[in-house]
């Protein structure tokens, strides 16, 4: 694969209708906004719907939910020690081949980085006096960084109370309705959100993130809500409307991330204007 030699900087323009882009589990699950009302979606959210993105494109994948994993394994360490060579690699405490190893085997590994702190197999020293000797604790600094997302305009959020079909337990009278049969449900009405990010040269050296593992993250924002849908959102109720990429013309890049992410001016009827900056090479490009 050919090394990614110029730094880039991109930029997510994205739309929620009658949806819950990111609850906040400490509210209720209430959409997540700033003091001053504007809707947030967490970066944590965002890689979340990456990593889901590319393992339906069939990328390997260290970090997987639950709920979409694509294997047996349903914790970290035993995805790691699933593959001979990493074993091998943590018994030896060969931490340094190990990293390298995992970022070869992982696209969000060599993306996002990650932090293996695994513990020995072993219950105690005095069960071996080798005990502890195969734990390992060692991180990998990503070249993809990732922002929240904000949006333009505060968003008005709409409470809707919601009554369960039927009982979670029998109840003496079954035509009564207990209390677990309640809920809510929280949707933003509207909003056009943003966030940025960009791809250091650097880190993607040391992990071996390529040019073409940028263009695969580029189709993955593009279709970023695809196959996301739940009761939450719904299909078709979040939509890419932009992605501006950005190419420097060098691994440092001819300008800083903040000046860059200046150039984008966002509506909140979803219109996007562009400034260009000298040198720098940039696409516009509409969603999926």
């Amino acid at each position: 694969m050919t090394a990614l030699k110029n730094k880039i900087d991109f930029a997510l323009i994205f739309s929620v209708r009658n949806a819950n882009p990111n609850g906040d589990p400490l509210d209720g699950n209430r959409p997540r906004t700033t003091l001053d009302g504007k809707g947030e979606v967490s970066d944590v959210c965002l890689k979340r719907k990456i990593r889901n993105r590319l393992m339906d494109e069939g990328e390997d994948i260290f970090v997987q939910s639950d709920d979409r994993r694509n294997d047996r394994y349903r914790s970290l360490k035993d995805r790691a020690d699933s593959v001979p060579e990493l074993l091998e690699l943590r018994k030896k405490k060969k931490n340094e081949e190990f990293a390298i190893a995992a970022c070869k085997k992982w696209y969000d590994v060599r993306a996002f980085g990650q932090v293996f702190a695994i513990k020995s197999d072993k219950k105690s020293k005095g069960d071996d006096e080798d005990a502890g000797s195969d734990a390992l604790s060692i991180g990998v600094r990503g070249p993809v960084s990732i922002q929240s997302a904000y949006s333009v305009e505060p968003v008005s959020i709409t409470d809707m109370q919601i009554v369960k079909s039927v009982n979670l337990e029998t109840q003496s009278d079954p035509n009564r309705k207990a209390r677990d049969t309640m809920g809510s449900k929280h949707r933003v009405d509207y909003g056009v959100y943003v966030t940025f990010g960009a791809i250091n040269v650097q880190c993607a050296q040391k992990t071996g993130f390529s040019d073409a593992d940028a263009q695969k993250l580029k189709r993955a924002l593009l279709t970023l809500f695809r196959n996301d849908a739940t009761s939450a959102r719904p299909g078709g109720s979040m939509e890419v409307l932009k992605l501006v990429w950005w190419e420097h013309n060098s691994p440092n890049g001819q300008y800083s991330s903040a000046r860059v992410h200046r150039l984008v001016e966002v509506s909140n009827d979803g219109s996007v204007v562009v400034k260009s900056l000298e040198g720098l090479s940039c696409e516009v490009l509409d969603g999926e």
